[in-house]
């Protein structure tokens, strides 16, 4: 089946999906909202008055999710390359997390620290099978690397994975940063995606 043909597809999969549907009803932006529901429902990462970085976050439906539970007296500091229709407690930020002059704002937004940093990065996807697994792993050490520079001691990581080349060797290296690491994949991902996420809790400095 060509591109276009795929297009189609997903496009009438994307309007009957059921979570597409109560996100609609709802109020929220995106589906990817119940993933992060899902996450959060054993694992409580998000208390009232923490500080959150949410990295790949437009359209802003894990910081809809996010300032519901932390409340007015915490802080989310979201980042995209694209734009992001405000959120009442939201700081975006439109950039890219790895030039230094975006960091320095991510830090300057945090007051140098976070509890919690999210990640729902996902490379454009070519169709070639390979290639696309090297850019998600990719995407996914550059938030750990992220995390790693503005976590405070004890904080969490939250990021989107691929099952594939490197995903192992992601979850090893990363159960030596934190006290706690999950691998976990929510009902809302699609049955057919390699998509996965980990859930890392206890930031060791």
């Amino acid at each position: 089946m060509g591109k276009k043909g795929s297009s189609g597809r997903w496009l009438q999969e994307h309007r009957k999906d059921e979570y597409v549907l109560q996100a609609q009803r709802e109020g929220y932006r995106c589906r990817a909202v119940y993933k992060l529901l899902e996450l959060l429902e054993r694992d409580q990462m998000i208390k009232r008055g923490q500080r959150i970085l949410d990295l790949g976050a437009a359209p802003g439906g894990w910081c809809q999710v996010a300032s519901k539970l932390l409340g007015p007296e915490g802080q989310i500091v979201a980042v995209d390359l694209l734009e992001m229709e405000p959120i009442e407690g939201v700081t975006f930020i439109k950039g890219d997390f790895r030039e230094d002059e975006v960091l320095e704002r991510i830090l300057s937004s945090l007051q140098g620290e976070a509890n919690l940093v999210m990640s729902d990065l996902a490379p454009n996807i070519s169709g070639i099978r390979s290639v696309d697994q090297s850019r998600c792993m990719y995407l996914a050490e550059l938030a750990l690397d992220c995390a790693a520079k503005v976590l405070t001691p004890g904080g969490s990581f939250v990021t989107k994975l691929f099952h594939g080349e490197g995903f192992d060797l992601y979850v090893k290296n990363s159960r030596s940063m934190f006290s706690q690491v999950k691998v976990k994949k929510p009902r809302a991902s699609r049955s057919r995606s390699r998509e996965t996420y980990m859930v890392a809790r206890g930031y060791e400095v």
